[in-house]
Protein backbone atom coordinates (compact mmCIF):
# COMPACT_ATOMS: atom_id res chain seq x y z
CA UNK A 1 0.00 0.00 0.00
CA UNK A 2 1.17 3.73 -0.67
CA UNK A 3 3.21 5.49 2.06
CA UNK A 4 1.62 7.44 4.63
CA UNK A 5 2.08 8.67 8.16
CA UNK A 6 -0.04 7.04 9.95
CA UNK A 7 -1.55 7.49 13.98
CA UNK A 8 -1.94 4.80 16.16
CA UNK A 9 -5.40 5.13 16.01
CA UNK A 10 -5.90 5.21 12.21
CA UNK A 11 -3.74 1.64 12.16
CA UNK A 12 -6.29 0.83 14.59
CA UNK A 13 -9.28 1.23 12.21
CA UNK A 14 -7.46 0.13 9.58
CA UNK A 15 -6.96 -3.55 10.98
CA UNK A 16 -11.12 -3.23 12.56
CA UNK A 17 -11.80 -2.10 8.20
CA UNK A 18 -9.97 -4.69 7.44
CA UNK A 19 -11.08 -7.32 10.40
CA UNK A 20 -14.74 -6.90 9.22
CA UNK A 21 -13.77 -8.71 6.07
CA UNK A 22 -12.70 -11.79 7.61
CA UNK A 23 -14.54 -14.97 6.06
CA UNK A 24 -16.51 -17.09 8.89
CA UNK A 25 -15.98 -20.38 7.43
CA UNK A 26 -18.44 -23.35 8.38
CA UNK A 27 -17.48 -25.78 10.74
CA UNK A 28 -18.82 -29.32 11.28
CA UNK A 29 -18.73 -28.73 14.90
CA UNK A 30 -20.27 -25.67 15.37
CA UNK A 31 -17.42 -23.38 16.69
CA UNK A 32 -17.83 -19.90 15.49
CA UNK A 33 -14.54 -18.57 13.98
CA UNK A 34 -13.27 -14.89 14.99
CA UNK A 35 -13.27 -11.53 13.04
CA UNK A 36 -9.46 -10.85 13.03
CA UNK A 37 -7.64 -8.37 11.02
CA UNK A 38 -3.97 -7.57 10.80
CA UNK A 39 -1.72 -4.27 10.13
CA UNK A 40 1.58 -4.28 9.81
CA UNK A 41 3.99 -1.15 10.04
CA UNK A 42 7.01 -1.24 8.08
CA UNK A 43 9.97 1.28 9.73
CA UNK A 44 9.77 3.20 6.16
CA UNK A 45 6.00 3.93 6.25
CA UNK A 46 4.65 1.35 4.54
CA UNK A 47 1.67 -0.54 5.56
CA UNK A 48 0.56 -3.84 4.50
CA UNK A 49 -3.11 -6.02 6.16
CA UNK A 50 -4.48 -9.08 5.88
CA UNK A 51 -7.89 -10.76 7.36
CA UNK A 52 -8.83 -14.28 8.78
CA UNK A 53 -9.62 -16.79 5.47
CA UNK A 54 -8.29 -13.60 3.28
CA UNK A 55 -5.86 -16.07 1.25
CA UNK A 56 -6.98 -19.78 2.33
CA UNK A 57 -10.23 -20.48 4.41
CA UNK A 58 -9.10 -20.55 7.99
CA UNK A 59 -5.71 -18.99 7.81
CA UNK A 60 -5.15 -16.89 10.38
CA UNK A 61 -4.89 -12.92 9.30
CA UNK A 62 -1.48 -13.09 11.30
CA UNK A 63 -0.25 -15.92 9.05
CA UNK A 64 -1.99 -14.77 6.08
CA UNK A 65 0.23 -11.59 6.58
CA UNK A 66 3.50 -12.10 7.68
CA UNK A 67 4.19 -15.43 6.18
CA UNK A 68 1.90 -15.26 2.93
CA UNK A 69 2.32 -12.04 1.80
CA UNK A 70 5.60 -10.78 3.40
CA UNK A 71 7.51 -14.10 3.72
CA UNK A 72 10.26 -12.52 1.68
CA UNK A 73 10.46 -9.13 3.66
CA UNK A 74 12.50 -8.17 6.22
CA UNK A 75 10.17 -7.61 9.40
CA UNK A 76 12.46 -6.49 11.95
CA UNK A 77 11.49 -3.41 13.60
CA UNK A 78 7.88 -2.79 12.38
CA UNK A 79 4.81 -2.53 14.26
CA UNK A 80 2.16 -4.68 14.39
CA UNK A 81 -1.45 -3.77 15.26
CA UNK A 82 -3.94 -7.12 14.97
CA UNK A 83 -7.59 -7.28 16.80
CA UNK A 84 -7.56 -10.46 18.61
CA UNK A 85 -4.57 -11.75 20.70
CA UNK A 86 -2.24 -13.94 18.90
CA UNK A 87 -2.43 -17.91 19.46
CA UNK A 88 -0.20 -19.69 20.66
CA UNK A 89 -0.55 -23.65 20.10
CA UNK A 90 -1.20 -24.86 16.59
CA UNK A 91 -0.73 -29.03 15.29
CA UNK A 92 2.73 -29.27 14.29
CA UNK A 93 3.71 -28.19 11.78
CA UNK A 94 1.91 -24.87 12.22
CA UNK A 95 3.19 -22.20 14.07
CA UNK A 96 1.54 -19.89 16.14
CA UNK A 97 1.22 -16.55 15.25
CA UNK A 98 2.81 -15.21 18.63
CA UNK A 99 5.89 -17.28 17.82
CA UNK A 100 6.31 -15.79 14.15
CA UNK A 101 5.42 -12.86 15.11
CA UNK A 102 8.62 -12.92 17.67
CA UNK A 103 10.72 -14.65 14.89
CA UNK A 104 10.19 -11.89 12.43
CA UNK A 105 11.50 -9.73 15.22
CA UNK A 106 8.91 -7.40 15.08
CA UNK A 107 9.28 -4.65 18.07
CA UNK A 108 5.80 -3.55 19.16
CA UNK A 109 2.49 -5.15 18.72
CA UNK A 110 -0.92 -3.37 19.58
CA UNK A 111 -3.54 -6.03 20.50
CA UNK A 112 -7.20 -5.15 20.24
CA UNK A 113 -8.71 -7.72 22.98
CA UNK A 114 -7.43 -10.56 24.41
CA UNK A 115 -8.55 -13.98 23.31
CA UNK A 116 -10.45 -16.06 26.51
CA UNK A 117 -10.07 -19.27 24.77
CA UNK A 118 -8.07 -21.56 27.15
CA UNK A 119 -5.43 -22.41 24.40
CA UNK A 120 -4.56 -18.61 24.60
CA UNK A 121 -6.04 -16.81 27.43
CA UNK A 122 -3.28 -14.33 28.46
CA UNK A 123 -0.62 -16.49 26.88
CA UNK A 124 0.25 -14.87 23.60
CA UNK A 125 0.85 -11.74 25.22
CA UNK A 126 2.92 -12.95 27.61
CA UNK A 127 4.81 -14.66 25.13
CA UNK A 128 5.43 -11.55 23.20
CA UNK A 129 6.35 -9.39 26.93
CA UNK A 130 8.68 -12.11 27.73
CA UNK A 131 10.82 -12.21 24.08
CA UNK A 132 10.86 -8.22 24.37
CA UNK A 133 8.38 -7.11 22.50
CA UNK A 134 6.51 -4.07 23.85
CA UNK A 135 2.60 -4.67 23.69
CA UNK A 136 -0.08 -2.18 23.57
CA UNK A 137 -3.82 -1.91 23.68
CA UNK A 138 -6.55 -0.31 20.84
CA UNK A 139 -8.33 1.99 22.68
CA UNK A 140 -11.26 1.29 24.32
CA UNK A 141 -13.81 2.59 21.95
CA UNK A 142 -12.10 -0.05 19.34
CA UNK A 143 -12.20 -2.74 22.01
CA UNK A 144 -15.54 -2.29 22.30
CA UNK A 145 -16.73 -2.49 18.32
CA UNK A 146 -13.71 -5.90 18.24
CA UNK A 147 -15.77 -7.24 21.03
CA UNK A 148 -19.32 -6.79 19.48
CA UNK A 149 -18.25 -7.89 16.05
CA UNK A 150 -16.78 -10.97 18.20
CA UNK A 151 -19.53 -11.97 20.54
CA UNK A 152 -20.45 -15.62 19.69
CA UNK A 153 -16.64 -16.14 18.97
CA UNK A 154 -16.38 -15.03 22.74
CA UNK A 155 -19.47 -16.64 24.44
CA UNK A 156 -17.98 -19.75 22.81
CA UNK A 157 -14.33 -18.98 24.20
CA UNK A 158 -15.72 -18.25 27.80
CA UNK A 159 -17.81 -21.30 27.79
CA UNK A 160 -14.83 -23.21 26.83
CA UNK A 161 -12.51 -21.52 29.25
CA UNK A 162 -15.06 -22.82 32.17
CA UNK A 163 -14.85 -26.04 30.85
CA UNK A 164 -11.32 -26.16 30.23
CA UNK A 165 -8.64 -28.34 32.44
CA UNK A 166 -5.59 -27.24 30.80
CA UNK A 167 -2.78 -26.30 32.39
CA UNK A 168 -3.32 -22.21 33.45
CA UNK A 169 0.22 -20.75 33.60
CA UNK A 170 -0.56 -17.46 35.33
CA UNK A 171 0.52 -16.17 38.38
CA UNK A 172 -1.70 -16.25 41.45
CA UNK A 173 -2.14 -12.73 41.09
CA UNK A 174 -2.98 -13.17 37.61
CA UNK A 175 -6.24 -15.32 38.92
CA UNK A 176 -9.48 -13.65 40.07
CA UNK A 177 -10.78 -13.50 43.80
CA UNK A 178 -13.87 -15.43 43.29
CA UNK A 179 -15.08 -14.14 46.77
CA UNK A 180 -14.68 -10.53 45.75
CA UNK A 181 -17.05 -8.28 43.75
CA UNK A 182 -16.95 -4.47 42.41
CA UNK A 183 -17.35 -3.29 46.00
CA UNK A 184 -13.75 -4.15 46.84
CA UNK A 185 -12.48 -1.55 44.72
CA UNK A 186 -12.47 2.05 45.79
CA UNK A 187 -13.82 4.21 43.71
CA UNK A 188 -11.37 7.04 44.44
CA UNK A 189 -9.02 4.73 42.64
CA UNK A 190 -11.36 4.39 39.58
CA UNK A 191 -12.41 7.57 39.03
CA UNK A 192 -8.52 8.57 39.46
CA UNK A 193 -7.60 6.47 36.78
CA UNK A 194 -10.58 6.84 34.62
CA UNK A 195 -9.90 10.69 34.82
CA UNK A 196 -5.76 10.49 34.09
CA UNK A 197 -6.14 7.75 31.51
CA UNK A 198 -8.86 10.18 29.23
CA UNK A 199 -11.25 7.25 29.58
CA UNK A 200 -14.68 7.97 28.84
CA UNK A 201 -16.52 5.59 31.31
CA UNK A 202 -18.33 5.80 34.79
CA UNK A 203 -16.65 3.15 37.74
CA UNK A 204 -19.91 1.55 37.75
CA UNK A 205 -20.65 1.31 33.92
CA UNK A 206 -20.64 -2.61 32.93
CA UNK A 207 -18.63 -2.02 29.75
CA UNK A 208 -15.72 -0.49 32.31
CA UNK A 209 -15.74 -3.77 34.08
CA UNK A 210 -15.41 -4.88 30.36
CA UNK A 211 -12.58 -2.84 29.85
CA UNK A 212 -10.87 -3.89 32.85
CA UNK A 213 -11.42 -7.63 32.27
CA UNK A 214 -9.94 -7.36 28.80
CA UNK A 215 -6.17 -6.02 30.36
CA UNK A 216 -6.58 -8.68 33.40
CA UNK A 217 -8.23 -6.30 36.34
CA UNK A 218 -11.35 -8.13 36.07
CA UNK A 219 -12.53 -11.64 34.99
CA UNK A 220 -16.16 -13.13 34.19
CA UNK A 221 -17.63 -15.71 36.09
CA UNK A 222 -20.39 -17.44 34.30
CA UNK A 223 -21.71 -18.91 37.28
CA UNK A 224 -21.96 -15.69 39.14
CA UNK A 225 -22.79 -13.86 36.24
CA UNK A 226 -20.66 -11.02 37.08
CA UNK A 227 -17.13 -9.38 36.74
CA UNK A 228 -15.19 -10.36 39.52
CA UNK A 229 -11.35 -8.51 40.69
CA UNK A 230 -8.12 -10.53 40.04
CA UNK A 231 -5.16 -10.05 42.24
CA UNK A 232 -3.95 -7.40 40.01
CA UNK A 233 -7.26 -5.14 39.89
CA UNK A 234 -6.80 -5.43 43.83
CA UNK A 235 -3.49 -4.51 43.94
CA UNK A 236 -4.39 -1.52 41.62
CA UNK A 237 -7.67 -0.30 42.65
CA UNK A 238 -8.61 -2.27 45.92
CA UNK A 239 -9.84 -0.18 48.55
CA UNK A 240 -7.27 -2.08 50.96
CA UNK A 241 -5.42 -4.71 49.45
CA UNK A 242 -3.37 -5.68 52.11
CA UNK A 243 -6.72 -7.25 53.54
CA UNK A 244 -5.27 -10.17 50.72
CA UNK A 245 -1.76 -9.39 49.94
CA UNK A 246 -0.27 -8.44 53.67
CA UNK A 247 3.32 -7.33 51.96
CA UNK A 248 1.30 -4.73 49.64
CA UNK A 249 3.23 -1.80 51.27
CA UNK A 250 5.99 0.82 50.84
CA UNK A 251 7.32 1.31 53.99
CA UNK A 252 9.61 4.58 54.60
CA UNK A 253 12.26 5.31 56.91
CA UNK A 254 14.22 8.98 56.90
CA UNK A 255 16.89 10.06 59.63
CA UNK A 256 19.48 12.27 59.40
CA UNK A 257 22.28 12.20 62.52
CA UNK A 258 20.37 12.21 65.38
CA UNK A 259 17.00 13.52 63.79
CA UNK A 260 14.99 10.31 62.80
CA UNK A 261 11.48 10.50 61.49
CA UNK A 262 8.54 8.89 62.16
CA UNK A 263 8.27 6.02 59.92
CA UNK A 264 5.74 5.79 57.39
CA UNK A 265 3.87 2.88 55.32
CA UNK A 266 2.57 3.90 52.27
CA UNK A 267 -0.59 1.63 51.53
CA UNK A 268 -3.87 1.58 49.37
CA UNK A 269 -4.48 1.06 45.87
CA UNK A 270 -1.62 1.53 43.71
CA UNK A 271 -3.11 4.26 41.48
CA UNK A 272 -3.53 6.66 44.90
CA UNK A 273 0.20 6.31 45.66
CA UNK A 274 2.03 8.75 43.31
CA UNK A 275 0.80 11.87 44.54
CA UNK A 276 0.93 10.78 48.40
CA UNK A 277 4.66 9.57 47.72
CA UNK A 278 6.04 12.93 46.31
CA UNK A 279 4.02 15.26 48.75
CA UNK A 280 6.36 12.94 51.52
CA UNK A 281 9.05 13.56 49.91
CA UNK A 282 8.47 17.40 49.81
CA UNK A 283 7.73 17.43 53.31
CA UNK A 284 10.97 14.84 54.53
CA UNK A 285 14.11 15.91 52.04
CA UNK A 286 16.43 18.80 53.19
CA UNK A 287 15.73 22.07 51.31
CA UNK A 288 17.95 24.57 49.77
CA UNK A 289 17.84 27.63 47.99
CA UNK A 290 17.32 27.86 44.67
CA UNK A 291 18.99 31.11 43.20
CA UNK A 292 17.83 30.81 39.80
CA UNK A 293 15.15 33.18 39.96
CA UNK A 294 14.80 36.49 41.27
CA UNK A 295 12.99 35.18 43.91
CA UNK A 296 14.67 33.09 46.23
CA UNK A 297 12.92 29.55 46.59
CA UNK A 298 12.94 26.53 49.00
CA UNK A 299 13.71 23.32 46.68
CA UNK A 300 14.88 19.68 48.00
CA UNK A 301 18.16 19.04 47.72
CA UNK A 302 17.58 15.85 45.35
CA UNK A 303 15.42 16.07 42.28
CA UNK A 304 11.80 14.41 43.69
CA UNK A 305 11.24 13.19 40.32
CA UNK A 306 13.95 11.08 40.53
CA UNK A 307 13.13 9.66 43.45
CA UNK A 308 9.72 9.45 42.68
CA UNK A 309 10.28 7.16 39.68
CA UNK A 310 12.64 4.75 41.25
CA UNK A 311 9.91 3.98 44.49
CA UNK A 312 7.23 3.72 41.40
CA UNK A 313 9.50 1.27 39.58
CA UNK A 314 9.65 -0.82 42.81
CA UNK A 315 6.07 -0.97 43.28
CA UNK A 316 5.29 -1.82 39.48
CA UNK A 317 8.23 -4.53 38.81
CA UNK A 318 8.21 -5.76 42.75
CA UNK A 319 7.69 -9.91 43.14
CA UNK A 320 4.24 -9.59 45.08
CA UNK A 321 4.10 -13.25 45.49
CA UNK A 322 7.13 -13.35 47.77
CA UNK A 323 5.35 -13.77 51.54
CA UNK A 324 6.41 -11.31 53.71
CA UNK A 325 9.33 -9.41 51.33
CA UNK A 326 7.90 -5.69 51.39
CA UNK A 327 9.30 -2.50 49.13
CA UNK A 328 11.21 0.02 51.38
CA UNK A 329 13.29 3.67 51.10
CA UNK A 330 15.99 4.63 53.37
CA UNK A 331 17.25 7.96 53.54
CA UNK A 332 19.80 9.39 55.39
CA UNK A 333 22.36 12.22 55.16
CA UNK A 334 24.56 9.80 53.01
CA UNK A 335 22.82 8.01 50.70
CA UNK A 336 19.01 7.05 49.56
CA UNK A 337 18.45 3.14 49.42
CA UNK A 338 15.16 1.49 47.38
CA UNK A 339 14.55 -1.91 48.06
CA UNK A 340 12.37 -3.82 46.20
CA UNK A 341 11.30 -7.55 46.43
CA UNK A 342 12.16 -10.10 43.96
CA UNK A 343 15.73 -10.98 41.26
CA UNK A 344 16.05 -9.34 37.97
CA UNK A 345 13.86 -11.50 35.38
CA UNK A 346 15.76 -14.35 33.69
CA UNK A 347 16.30 -12.07 30.89
CA UNK A 348 17.58 -8.96 32.54
CA UNK A 349 20.87 -9.22 34.15
CA UNK A 350 22.27 -6.66 36.58
CA UNK A 351 24.96 -5.32 34.26
CA UNK A 352 22.34 -4.52 31.66
CA UNK A 353 20.53 -2.67 34.57
CA UNK A 354 23.56 -0.81 35.83
CA UNK A 355 24.32 -0.20 32.08
CA UNK A 356 20.57 1.20 31.61
CA UNK A 357 20.30 -0.51 28.80
CA UNK A 358 17.78 -3.26 30.45
CA UNK A 359 15.49 -4.83 27.69
CA UNK A 360 11.73 -3.22 28.08
CA UNK A 361 10.30 -6.32 30.21
CA UNK A 362 8.04 -6.32 33.39
CA UNK A 363 7.29 -8.82 35.66
CA UNK A 364 3.72 -7.37 36.06
CA UNK A 365 2.61 -5.91 32.94
CA UNK A 366 -0.75 -5.63 34.07
CA UNK A 367 0.21 -2.97 36.53
CA UNK A 368 3.09 -1.59 34.10
CA UNK A 369 0.16 -0.73 31.52
CA UNK A 370 -2.55 0.79 34.26
CA UNK A 371 0.66 3.32 35.44
CA UNK A 372 2.10 4.01 31.87
CA UNK A 373 -1.69 5.24 30.73
CA UNK A 374 -1.99 6.95 33.61
CA UNK A 375 1.87 8.24 32.72
CA UNK A 376 3.21 7.23 36.34
CA UNK A 377 6.30 5.79 34.35
CA UNK A 378 7.67 4.18 31.11
CA UNK A 379 6.41 1.51 29.81
CA UNK A 380 9.97 0.49 28.77
CA UNK A 381 10.59 -0.80 32.42
CA UNK A 382 12.94 0.63 34.88
CA UNK A 383 12.88 4.37 34.15
CA UNK A 384 16.31 3.99 32.46
CA UNK A 385 16.78 7.19 30.82
CA UNK A 386 15.92 9.23 33.94
CA UNK A 387 18.51 7.46 36.28
CA UNK A 388 21.15 7.77 33.23
CA UNK A 389 20.55 11.17 32.60
CA UNK A 390 20.59 11.95 36.38
CA UNK A 391 24.70 12.79 36.54
CA UNK A 392 24.57 15.00 32.74
CA UNK A 393 20.82 16.97 34.40
CA UNK A 394 21.81 17.42 38.10
CA UNK A 395 25.36 16.57 38.58
CA UNK A 396 24.70 13.79 40.53
CA UNK A 397 26.41 10.48 40.70
CA UNK A 398 24.13 7.53 38.90
CA UNK A 399 22.47 5.02 41.36
CA UNK A 400 23.55 1.36 41.23
CA UNK A 401 21.30 -1.66 41.22
CA UNK A 402 22.69 -4.70 43.62
CA UNK A 403 20.92 -7.90 44.00
CA UNK A 404 21.24 -10.15 47.32
CA UNK A 405 18.00 -12.65 48.19
CA UNK A 406 15.22 -11.86 47.67
CA UNK A 407 15.48 -8.16 47.50
CA UNK A 408 16.96 -5.72 44.47
CA UNK A 409 18.29 -2.46 45.50
CA UNK A 410 19.00 0.71 43.63
CA UNK A 411 21.25 2.90 45.98
CA UNK A 412 21.65 6.92 45.01
CA UNK A 413 25.17 8.03 46.66
CA UNK A 414 25.08 11.60 47.99
CA UNK A 415 28.45 11.27 49.30
CA UNK A 416 32.05 10.24 48.48
CA UNK A 417 31.99 7.40 51.44
CA UNK A 418 28.64 6.57 50.00
CA UNK A 419 30.27 6.08 46.60
CA UNK A 420 33.41 3.86 48.18
CA UNK A 421 30.80 2.00 49.69
CA UNK A 422 28.62 1.20 46.48
CA UNK A 423 31.42 -0.62 45.15
CA UNK A 424 32.28 -4.32 45.42
CA UNK A 425 36.38 -4.00 44.85
CA UNK A 426 38.40 -3.59 48.09
CA UNK A 427 40.90 -1.22 45.82
CA UNK A 428 38.04 1.16 45.33
CA UNK A 429 37.20 2.17 49.15
CA UNK A 430 41.44 2.81 49.24
CA UNK A 431 41.27 5.57 46.83
CA UNK A 432 41.13 9.50 47.73
CA UNK A 433 37.96 11.86 47.11
CA UNK A 434 39.39 13.29 44.13
CA UNK A 435 40.18 9.84 42.53
CA UNK A 436 36.52 8.49 43.19
CA UNK A 437 35.48 11.73 41.42
CA UNK A 438 37.35 11.07 38.86
CA UNK A 439 36.15 7.80 38.60
CA UNK A 440 32.64 9.03 38.27
CA UNK A 441 33.00 10.11 35.22
CA UNK A 442 33.43 6.67 33.41
CA UNK A 443 30.82 5.14 35.56
CA UNK A 444 28.33 7.46 34.51
CA UNK A 445 29.26 7.19 30.50
CA UNK A 446 29.64 4.51 28.77
CA UNK A 447 32.89 4.76 26.71
CA UNK A 448 35.06 7.89 27.72
CA UNK A 449 37.85 8.99 25.47
CA UNK A 450 41.23 10.58 26.71
CA UNK A 451 40.27 13.80 25.59
CA UNK A 452 36.53 13.64 26.32
CA UNK A 453 37.66 12.17 29.79
CA UNK A 454 39.68 15.68 30.06
CA UNK A 455 37.10 18.02 29.04
CA UNK A 456 34.40 16.78 31.45
CA UNK A 457 36.37 16.85 34.70
CA UNK A 458 37.83 19.80 33.55
CA UNK A 459 41.71 18.98 33.45
CA UNK A 460 44.86 18.97 31.41
CA UNK A 461 45.76 16.16 29.23
CA UNK A 462 48.62 15.46 31.07
CA UNK A 463 46.77 15.23 33.97
CA UNK A 464 43.84 13.30 32.22
CA UNK A 465 46.18 10.44 31.13
CA UNK A 466 47.28 10.16 34.60
CA UNK A 467 44.27 9.15 36.29
CA UNK A 468 43.94 6.81 32.94
CA UNK A 469 47.01 5.01 33.72
CA UNK A 470 46.72 4.86 37.76
CA UNK A 471 42.80 3.40 36.52
CA UNK A 472 43.73 1.02 33.61
CA UNK A 473 46.72 -0.85 36.66
CA UNK A 474 44.43 -0.99 38.92
CA UNK A 475 41.42 -2.99 36.36
CA UNK A 476 38.86 -0.01 37.02
CA UNK A 477 38.65 1.00 33.78
CA UNK A 478 39.83 -1.32 30.42
CA UNK A 479 41.05 0.15 27.33
CA UNK A 480 38.65 -0.36 24.01
CA UNK A 481 39.86 0.00 20.44
CA UNK A 482 43.34 1.61 19.61
CA UNK A 483 45.32 4.58 18.71
CA UNK A 484 43.14 7.57 17.45
CA UNK A 485 40.02 5.55 18.27
CA UNK A 486 41.61 4.54 21.85
CA UNK A 487 38.74 4.75 24.94
CA UNK A 488 37.93 3.71 28.26
CA UNK A 489 35.41 2.22 30.23
CA UNK A 490 34.08 1.33 33.27
CA UNK A 491 34.90 -2.94 34.46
Amino acid sequence: MAKKKYSDRELMQIAIDVMNQSINEPRPDGKVPPKVGAVLLFPDGRIETAYRGELREGDHAEFTLLERKLAKENLQGSILFTTLEPCVERNSPKVPCCRRTTNARIKKVFVGISDPDPTVDGKGVKHLELHGVEVKWFDSEFRQIIREENKAFLEQALERKQNSKIEDLRNSIEFAIPTYDSSKFSETALKKFIVESNLDYKPTDQTFFEYLSDFGAMEWRSETKQFVPTGYGILLFGENPRTKFKNAVLKAHVQYGNEKIEPKDFEGALVLLPERIEEWLKKVLPLSKDTSSFKRKDVPDFPIEVLREAILNALVHRDYEIEGAKCEIKIDENKIVITSPGKPLPSITLDELNAFEAPSLSRNPIITYVFNLMNYVEEKGFGMKTFKSLNKKYGMSIPKFKYKEPFLTLTFARTIEALKDLSEKGIFKNLSDEEVIMLEFFRNNKQLSKSEFAELANLSSRTAERYIKQFVDLKLIKVIGGGKYTKYEIV
